[in-house]
């Protein structure tokens, strides 16, 4: 996958209810990247939906996590994919969706969603 600068990695704190199922939503209205093809800004919201397990994300460093991919060539398809992968590997969730809705561009807008679950222990 495109390489993003290397700087700002999302933190978490310990979930203080891991015997308990429930839903977290965070929704992220202002993400930017940069089209590889045409090097023209995309705009869209990503949303993240996850069921925490041990840990939960800290917000702070998710916005500046996010921040980072402001000036990086990526496609859609491989930047939702990216932020999965990162969430998962800083907070091992129970289950994670995670989808970007980004704005309309040539008359075309597009969602693309990724889903996780932990396997069964």
């Amino acid at each position: 996958m495109p390489e993003v600068p290397a700087g700002e990695q999302l933190e978490t704190f310990p979930n203080q209810f891991p015997q308990r199922d429930y839903v977290i939503e965070i929704v992220c209205p202002e993400f930017t990247s940069m089209c590889p093809k045409t090097g023209q800004p995309d705009f869209g919201t990503i949303t993240y939906i996850y069921t925490p397990d041990r840990l939960c994300v800290e917000l702070k460093s998710l916005k500046l996590y996010l921040q980072q991919f402001r000036n990086a060539g990526i496609f859609y398809e491989n930047v939702i994919n990216r932020l999965l992968d990162d969430f998962v590997n800083a907070s091992q969730p129970r289950k994670l969706k995670v989808v970007g809705a980004f704005t309309p561009r040539g008359g075309i807008s597009t969602t693309v969603t990724c889903e996780y679950a932990k396997a069964e222990a």
